[in-house]
């Protein structure tokens, strides 16, 4: 049965999640009226007893991933037409401590970001970030650990060469 008050309550953590991922507020807000969407009409699909708020940030993170991936492809037809995509513009200078680790935490990968935000800031557990982003516990343990390591690294300003591997 579908809880509308549940999905209310959860729209503005799917917006800060959106928007934390793409970084402009107007494509935040169609992210997540498009992960609503596919939500709404898969809904006779979910599973009885699920999580409702992985689930719904399940399907966000994937509808970021796909237009993550529209967009490598438009930006690869545009440079074989001779035609560059446009650039974002960088975020303004911040002086506070909050602003530096903010500004740090843009600096991260998507894929980092998204494991702070779900476990750190929405409280996921590390069995439902391992549930929403689609991979084993272990990997959501060792990659979050980093993600936090680099965000300290970056408020610190220190900036991590590239890493090399050992091989063998």
């Amino acid at each position: 049965m579908l809880d509308d008050d549940a999905l209310r309550e959860l729209l503005p953590r799917l917006r800060r999640f959106a928007l934390w991922l793409i970084r402009d507020p107007a494509s935040a807000d169609d992210l997540v009226q498009a992960s609503l969407e596919k939500a709404l009409s898969r809904w006779a699909g979910k599973r009885a007893g699920g999580e409702l708020r992985a689930w719904l940030f399940s399907i966000l993170y994937r509808q970021f991933l796909d237009g993550q991936r529209r967009q490598r492809r438009q930006a690869a037809l545009l440079a074989l037409l001779g035609r560059q995509p446009e650039q974002d513009s960088p975020p303004p200078e911040q002086g506070l401590q909050a602003h530096a680790t903010l500004a740090a935490f843009e600096q991260l990968p998507a894929e980092q970001r998204a494991l702070l935000i779900l476990v750190g800031v929405e409280g996921l557990s590390y069995a439902e970030a391992a549930c929403t982003l689609d991979m084993p516990i272990g990997t959501v343990m060792s990659r979050l650990s980093r993600a936090r390591k680099a965000l300290r690294a970056l408020e610190e300003g220190d900036t991590p060469g590239p890493r090399l591997r050992r091989q063998k």
